[in-house]
C-alpha cells in the first residue's frame, strides 16, 4: 500500500489553524493526519503506534474516532476547495471546517502496527455543510465506518 499522500489539504491550512491534535501539522504531539484525493474519494493513511493500544495487538477506538473525525473535516475542506476551483498545493487558502456531528461504528477489532486507510465519500447537504461517509480499512478489511457532518468554521469561532 502506498503510505504517502502527495498533496494533503492540511498542508495548506494557515498556521493559526494547524494545531489540531488529530490533523494539525504544527502539533508535534498530535497524529498529523493528512487527507488528499484518490479519484473521486478522499483518503487518509495512518499507522497507529504502540501507545494507541486498547488491548495487546489492537488499536484504541478513540484513535479510530479521531481518524474519522479529522478525515471528515479534511474531506469537506477538499470538496469545497475543489468546488471553488482550487486543489491542494495551489496558492489559495482552503476553507476550514469544524465537526457538527460524529458517528462511529466499530465493525471488527482493528489490528495494531499496520497502516490504516480511511476512505471517504462526500455528500454536499448545504453550501456550507457536508456529510462525509468514511470506511477505515486494515489489511483490506473494513474495521470501522463513520459519518461526519462538517460545517464551514464560522468567522466568530475564535472569538472569546
Amino acid at each position: 500500500m502506498d503510505n504517502t499522500i502527495a498533496k494533503a489539504i492540511q498542508d495548506d491550512y494557515p498556521d493559526d489553524f494547524s494545531w489540531c491534535y488529530g490533523c494539525g501539522k504544527l502539533n508535534e504531539n498530535g497524529h498529523r493526519f493528512r487527507t488528499g484525493w484518490q479519484g473521486k474519494n478522499t483518503i487518509t493513511i495512518y499507522t497507529p503506534k504502540n501507545e494507541h493500544t486498547a488491548l495487546p495487538g489492537f488499536v484504541y477506538g478513540g484513535l479510530i474516532a479521531s481518524l474519522i473525525d479529522c478525515h471528515g473535516t479534511g474531506s469537506a475542506s477538499l470538496a469545497l476547495h475543489r468546488k471553488n476551483g482550487h486543489e491542494p498545493g495551489d496558492s489559495a487558502e482552503p476553507p476550514r471546517f469544524v465537526t457538527a456531528s460524529l458517528h462511529v461504528d466499530f465493525i471488527k477489532p482493528t489490528p495494531l502496527g499496520i497502516p490504516l486507510k480511511a476512505v471517504g465519500t462526500i455528500e454536499e447537504i448545504h453550501p456550507k455543510k457536508f456529510k462525509v461517509h468514511t470506511e477505515v480499512f486494515a489489511d483490506g478489511k473494513v474495521c470501522a465506518k463513520g459519518e461526519v457532518i462538517a460545517v464551514v468554521m464560522p468567522s466568530t469561532f475564535m472569538d472569546n
